[in-house]
């Protein structure tokens, strides 16, 4: 994130995610550190499966001051209510890769758009194949 921040010559800001208790792994506390107000704000991360971390840094966002969000998830798994609660969230729109099938969320979900892996895919299997350099391709290219 640091690194697409500095290419786009825009500020950075971060949602520190703490687990407190090793009792209850899934309770989290999230922090802001950073200015987001009047700002429009790019939320990233890995996976998403019941979208509540998403969901509930969109919020912190929001609050403070955010003018618009942004998602971008490589694995958007989208299990129980997942869908209902980015709809409902604070979230403007989110982006979500083809890694797993997205027909059924997108017809639910206004908010969401697919991008496809395959081409990331088919060129790291061809470099791999040549012996090629794969990091490569995670480059941030001039």
């Amino acid at each position: 994130a640091t690194a697409i921040a500095e290419r786009l010559r825009v500020d950075f800001a971060l949602i520190h995610k703490e687990r407190r208790s090793q009792n209850k792994p899934h309770k989290t506390d999230m922090m802001l550190v950073g200015d987001v107000n009047g700002k429009v704000c790019i939320l990233i991360d890995d996976i998403a499966d019941t979208s509540y971390t998403i969901t509930k840094a969109a919020n912190i966002l929001y609050e403070n001051g955010a003018q618009k969000i942004y998602a971008i998830i490589t694995h958007a798994i989208m299990s129980g209510d997942a869908i209902q609660r980015i709809q409902e969230s604070n979230i403007d729109q989110i982006f979500v890769s083809d890694s797993v099938p997205q027909d059924e969320h997108l017809a639910q979900c206004p908010k969401m758009n697919v991008f496809n892996v395959a081409p990331m895919f088919a060129e790291a299997i061809r470099r791999t194949h040549n012996g090629e350099s794969v990091s490569a391709l995670f480059e941030i290219m001039n």
